[in-house]
């Protein structure tokens, strides 16, 4: 299977400008993304960026890069993009979030794992929740799925709701998973997802992935047990830099 990893990476954070380029412990945050992608099971690792400091700094340390254009509202539509822009064909695109400097090249393989059925149009990883913290986090979403792997919803509320139990109990007693945010599409399943309008679920919860459920696209899960940091705020950089201490 010939797959492609994108890797889409915007200057203009919200929460923290300029965090593709933001440095961990010798390597900004973007090459380290790259170097990771590269090590996994792809043919092919490229950046998408609006932005040419972060162009000009993909170039420098050697990596592959196109500038798509500013007004993308999402990593999907700025993945597609890029793949038109290739000018080669591949059966798989796998969205790489560009703040995950620690993504596993074994966890880019899971995802690549989930297409071995021609009905498995879209593939992401989840990961057992393991604290009652974390499964109360309203910014780590949740999901549920169904008995051959695939996401039947997501949620930022633990779900299912156990009736009966307290919810200091709800780890003990049921088996949570929390979503990990890479993607893999089949290549005109992509083209077919930058097509969709915003849908209700999706704007209910803030998360796009329930506007590929509510059109009816299969999201075929893979179980990781490791860890990813993402970095969405300059408070995370400490925690990434305490992570590269134990390496």
């Amino acid at each position: 299977m010939k797959a492609v990893g994108i890797i889409p990476a915007r200057f203009a954070s919200t929460r923290y400008p300029g965090k593709p380029l933001v440095m961990l412990d010798g390597k900004s945050m973007i090459q380290r993304v790259y170097e990771q992608a590269k090590s996994a099971n792809l043919q092919e690792v490229v950046v998408a960026t609006d932005d040419e400091r972060i162009r000009q700094h993909v170039v420098d340390f050697g990596g592959k890069v196109v500038m798509t254009a500013a007004h993308h509202q999402s990593g999907t539509d700025r993945c597609y993009e890029a793949y038109t822009q290739l000018g080669e064909e591949f059966e798989v695109v796998v969205n790489i979030q560009g703040d995950e400097p620690f993504i596993q090249p074994e966890q880019i393989d899971k995802v690549l794992g989930c297409f071995a059925q021609p009905q498995d149009q879209i593939a992401t990883l989840i990961k057992p929740v393991q604290s009652e913290e974390e499964l109360f986090n309203p910014n780590s979403p949740k999901v549920v799925i169904g008995a051959q792997q695939q996401a039947l919803y997501f949620s930022r509320h633990p779900i299912p709701y156990l009736r009966g139990a307290e919810q200091q109990d709800w780890l003990t007693k049921h088996a949570y998973y929390k979503h990990i945010g890479i993607y893999g599409y089949r290549s005109e399943v992509l083209a077919q997802l930058t097509q969709l309008q915003p849908s209700i679920l999706e704007k209910a919860e803030s998360l796009e992935q329930l506007r590929w459920l509510e059109h009816g696209f299969r999201i075929i899960t893979a179980v990781t047990e490791l860890e990813t940091i993402g970095i969405d705020t300059p408070e995370d950089v400490e925690k990434a830099l305490q992570y590269l201490k134990r390496f």
